[in-house]
């Protein structure tokens, strides 16, 4: 196992287990109370059982995203009111997400178990004169423990497992391991965040187990063993997090999106920064949205976006006036806007561009657009998981009146997998990755020019656009990387065979800076 995976694993671990049973614990207080209103009143039952299922019916990785916005914009009316908001990205959303996904099993479980109780047994404590507090908290909740123990145990292990899924928007977990994985095919770094995500969820469902028998049996060592562990269990997983507690200097966050050109760009800054004495904690696989309204917000206090991309998605721009255009009304915009400080273009492009396996498009006669358009029926076309809802697709398959066969979303790293494989005919690549020359690609011309420039542009929060320290780390980047040296950089993360970490690999990149 590769020791520098280890060694990020006790910060992502206590993250990953803070994350998980505060959403239980808050879980747990909710449901368990509602779940003894709902078995007492059956017009409380039906609408809380179906209000909780639906919940669970919304893909995960959605609800942890609704989140976002949702608090973003709380978290503005709140400083508009008093001055200051609240973080609207990482643990809060993760929290709350997390809480509702627990809350089916608690609930379920404890109606069932209440409902469940002999009712010879409830009137038999009627007949000794105990009142309705009393035949709870002697007879029905004892008697209905090991089910709801269950449900405990089950809501436990999904919520472990549903944590996982909280990188995306920006709150550290096991799950950093597995999305960093997935897009450089880092398999050992996929297979340590779920091994270590599985061992932990087993470990506390035989923690919970050890309580569900003592309960069941009335065995105070049982349930008192499986406390005991909970709370020892709870107490090492968290110590990494102790540090965080004690005074420190200002700490940097630098954000990226979900690939590896982010991943590279990010530890380049981050390098520089603790090069300078800074602290620095990296952000990484966040959304494109949410990074540049995490970046808004002042949630992270930069990044690398693309130029196409924040004039098309964040201005909501459908022209394309040129780079030299498109840079200046992007520094003017976003600058009036949000108080984002465009720095420095980084002096390459990464830019949308559809390519073909070389041997196949020479024997359709493809090499631009235009071309593709005729062959376009008899074709299926792999996007990323957002290409086709981003506004540039709807450019080019409107400038081209592009209609294929069929249309299917994958990972990056897959998606070039797919156009290997045959099972895609046309992807949509990205200019600066090493994949392109490697695999021997053809990116098809834009003749009409629907696709806008993509300049890797550093943008700064508004709240460090003075920033003396982050501006000397910064400093040099202006035009200082060549997209061939870019290309180099990205393919070292992403070959099948002697691969380097994102880390290795921006050391090697800052030596081939432009001075």
């Amino acid at each position: 196992m590769n020791s520098g995976l280890l060694s990020l694993l006790p910060e992502r671990l206590a993250w990953h287990v803070a994350l998980s049973a505060a959403a239980l614990a808050l879980g747990l207080a909710i449901a368990l109370p509602l779940g003894v209103l709902a078995a007492r009143s059956p017009r409380l039952r039906w609408p809380s059982l179906a209000l909780a299922g639906l919940v669970q019916t919304i893909p995960s990785l959605a609800l942890l995203a609704l989140f976002y916005p949702l608090l973003l914009g709380l978290s503005n009316l709140v400083k508009g009111a008093f001055g200051h908001g609240f973080s609207a990205l990482g643990f809060l959303p993760s929290l709350l997400a997390l809480t509702l996904y627990s809350m089916l099993p608690i609930l379920r479980n404890t109606v069932t178990g209440l409902t469940g109780v002999d009712p010879a047994v409830v009137e038999a404590a009627r007949g000794v004169g105990m009142t309705d507090r009393q035949r709870l908290w002697r007879v029905e909740l004892p008697l209905a423990a090991p089910v709801i123990m269950a449900g405990v145990r089950t809501a436990a292990v999904w919520t472990i497992g549903a944590a996982t899924l909280s990188t995306p928007v920006g709150q550290t977990s096991l799950g950093d391991y597995i999305f960093s994985g997935l897009q450089t095919e880092n398999w050992a770094m996929v297979l340590t965040g779920c091994v270590a995500s599985a061992v932990l969820a087993l470990v506390v469902d035989q923690l919970l187990g050890l309580i569900e028998r003592g309960t069941e049996r009335r065995d105070r060592r049982l349930w008192g063993a499986g406390l005991a562990g909970l709370a020892v269990g709870l107490a090492v997983a968290l110590a990494p997090l102790a540090a965080d507690l004690a005074p420190r200097p200002t700490r940097y966050v630098i954000g990226a999106k979900n690939f590896s050109e982010q991943y590279i760009l990010a530890e380049l800054m981050a390098d520089r920064l603790e090069g300078q004495g800074a602290q620095v904690t990296r952000k990484i696989n966040l959304g494109s949205a949410v990074a540049y309204r995490a970046l808004a917000a002042g949630e992270i206090d930069a990044y690398v976006d693309y130029s196409g991309t924040l004039w098309a998605n964040v201005l909501g721009r459908k022209d394309n006036p040129g780079r030299a255009a498109v840079l200046a009304g992007l520094r003017t915009e976003l600058k009036r806007r949000d108080g984002v400080v465009l720095l420095a273009p980084l002096g390459f492009e990464n830019a949308y561009a559809l390519a073909m396996r070389r041997d196949r498009a020479q024997a359709l006669g493809i090499r631009t657009l235009a071309d593709l358009a005729a062959k376009a029926p008899q074709l299926t076309m792999g996007g990323d998981l957002e290409f086709f809802s981003r506004p540039e697709w709807t450019s080019v398959e409107t400038t081209y009146g592009l209609r294929f066969k069929a249309r299917r979303q994958f990972q990056p790293t897959f998606m070039y997998r797919a156009l290997g494989s045959g099972e895609a005919d046309v992807i949509s690549a990205f200019s600066s990755d090493g994949r392109i020359a490697a695999d021997d690609l053809v990116v098809l011309g834009d003749p009409k020019g629907a696709l806008p420039p993509y300049d890797a542009v550093l943008l700064i929060a508004p709240g460090r656009a003075e920033d003396a320290r982050l501006r000397k780390a910064l400093d040099g980047l202006d035009g200082a990387i060549t997209v061939e040296a870019m290309q180099k950089a990205n393919y070292s993360v992403d070959r099948d065979t002697g691969k380097v970490s994102p880390g290795v690999a921006a050391k090697a990149l800052e030596k081939t800076l432009k001075r």
